[in-house]
């Protein structure tokens, strides 16, 4: 348990909690611990969801297939973020969205009527609904970000844009260039073509996936 708890801690939804505290909650939450291969679905479009996945360890892509079959990454998301929230928050029946691992993935599983509800009237509880709120507003807020990034036409201002919201000059993304060009909707060769041109006209340095803004 107090494993599980070093890395959760960092988690917004217990955000101020110890590990007497955290212990307290697993006992009322009742979680689940399950682990996942490379490549493996963690949720499948359609799948129902009444429950809320915390990253322990590994990462995972969250996706939207067009008609065409063609892969959308909305999100990706490592330890020890959450996802699943805003589904079973607005108690959505099927899931929307798939979510597949990107490497071997550990993954603590809460029922979210528990963490809405509490069995024995635990002093915790109320904070935890407080931390969900939170934790709820932010994906909202990335998600926001994401059609912000989608609105603009060409492949640079994607790139500009999606840059932008990085908070900083000079950082490091998580993206593959494939998974890079499928979270921002755009074709992988002229996505890298347009990075050498970004580069070409000063207003940009990378190296693999380190970047430093010039503008």
């Amino acid at each position: 348990m107090e494993y599980i708890y070093n890395i959760v801690k960092n988690n917004p939804l217990f955000e101020d909690k110890n590990l007497n505290d955290f212990i307290t909650l697993s006992n009322c939450l009742s979680p689940t611990i399950k682990s996942f291969k490379n490549k493996e679905i963690i949720l499948n479009l359609n799948d129902p969801v009444d429950s809320v996945y915390i990253i322990i360890s590994g990462s995972v892509k969250v996706i939207k297939e067009s008609f065409d079959g063609k892969e959308n990454i909305i999100a990706k998301i490592i330890s020890p973020q959450t996802f699943g929230e805003v589904f079973a928050c607005a108690t959505i029946p099927k899931s929307p969205v798939s979510v597949i691992s990107l490497e071997k993935t550990e993954v603590l599983i809460i029922n979210y009527q528990k963490i809405t509800t509490c069995c024995t009237g635990c002093l915790f509880h109320l904070k935890l609904i407080e931390n969900m709120l939170k934790v709820i507003s932010r994906k909202n807020l990335v998600l926001h970000q994401k059609i912000e990034i989608i609105s603009k036409r060409s492949i640079r201002e994607r790139l500009l844009m999606f840059f932008s919201m990085q908070n900083s000059n000079n950082f490091t993304i998580t993206y593959s260039r494939e998974n890079l060009a499928a979270y921002l909707c755009v074709d992988r060769s002229a996505m890298s073509n347009e990075l050498s041109k970004m580069q070409k006209d000063g207003l940009i340095k990378y190296h693999k996936n380190e970047f430093q803004l010039l503008y």
